[in-house]
């Protein structure tokens, strides 16, 4: 492959990297609401031209509060993925055992992050959002799928996220700084796994067949319908929040074009954005062209 990606180059960037949940958030770190929390690239609140721009920027944080908890759920069947397959290797490679470790435990404390921002947003704004779930459910479907299946999902999701904060949110001036700076320290770890996650692709699509490489192909875009799924059942969540807040009725054209508008928003966040971004697909072209091509074929429902 020629990305020249190596577990111990990784490992030694990686370990650069240091920062502690609790110099990031809480005490007088606090979400201002006065501002929107995510680039309207993402949010596509700005689109609903009915909405005030008081509940535009409400409907964004709202999205914000979703952004940061689905990633949460992601990691929840990230991290036992990575478990699974850096235990059979503690007596290999000592760059690449420690790499899997490491990448683990930076999942394992973001999915604590998340439920610290989860418990500050709520207090500060006064009022419950759902998010789809349980974690434990949504691991356990997407974990049933092949490894492969499962390592594409993961790559598909890393490389969203570097996307999403280079394209979208690093230059973005108008963000509130402590929500930015959360997607940052987040961001700035990703960087790593995404690396990780396509030498892990790699080294599994290596033992395959070809028939159990069409199969890993089968199952990512399996989890994709899964993912999509969810994300409707989100859409619907976050404007029935937005209601809650600003107690106001749509008239039946505007709340359809609310839901067409949001869910089309977190296609392209969730998906979209990871199936069309270059350095996926080229590792997906690499194991399986047809695949890649089938996913090229796919994508653009999801933009």
């Amino acid at each position: 492959m020629a990305h020249g990606y190596t577990y111990e180059d990784t490992l030694a960037t990686s370990e650069k990297i240091t920062w502690r949940i609790e110099d990031i958030i809480g005490g007088t770190k606090r979400l201002d609401f006065k501002k929107p929390f995510m680039p309207d690239s993402l949010a596509r609140t700005q689109a609903l031209a009915f909405l005030s721009p008081d509940e535009q920027r409400t409907l964004n944080q709202i999205r914000g509060h979703a952004y940061l908890c689905i990633f949460g759920l992601v990691e929840e069947f990230i991290l036992p993925f990575l478990m699974d397959h850096a235990r059979p290797q503690l007596s290999g490679d000592d760059h690449r055992v420690r790499a899997l470790l490491n990448f683990a435990s930076e999942e394992a404390k973001h999915i604590h992050l998340f439920k610290v921002f989860r418990a500050e947003f709520e207090r500060d704004f006064g009022h419950h959002c759902d998010v789809i779930g349980p974690p434990e459910a949504i691991a356990k479907e997407v974990l049933s799928h092949s490894p492969l299946g499962v390592a594409l999902a993961i790559l598909m999701i890393e490389w969203m996220t570097q996307r999403h904060y280079l394209d979208s949110i690093k230059d973005a001036e108008d963000l509130d700084p402590q929500f930015k700076s959360l997607l940052k320290h987040h961001w700035m770890e990703e960087a790593q796994h995404a690396k990780l996650d396509t030498l892990l692709v790699e080294a599994i699509a290596a033992k395959c067949t070809p028939a159990e490489i069409e199969q890993g192909v089968g199952d990512l875009l399996k989890i994709g319908m899964f993912i999509d799924g969810g994300l409707e059942a989100q859409t619907k969540f976050d404007l029935a929040v937005l209601a809650q807040v600003t107690g106001r009725t749509l008239s039946e054209s505007h709340a359809r074009e609310a839901f067409d508008v949001q869910r089309q928003a977190n296609r392209w966040t969730y998906l979209g954005s990871g199936l069309t971004h270059p350095n996926f697909l080229a590792t997906l072209g690499e194991i399986a062209p047809a695949g890649r091509k089938q996913v090229e074929g796919i994508a653009p429902a999801f933009c």
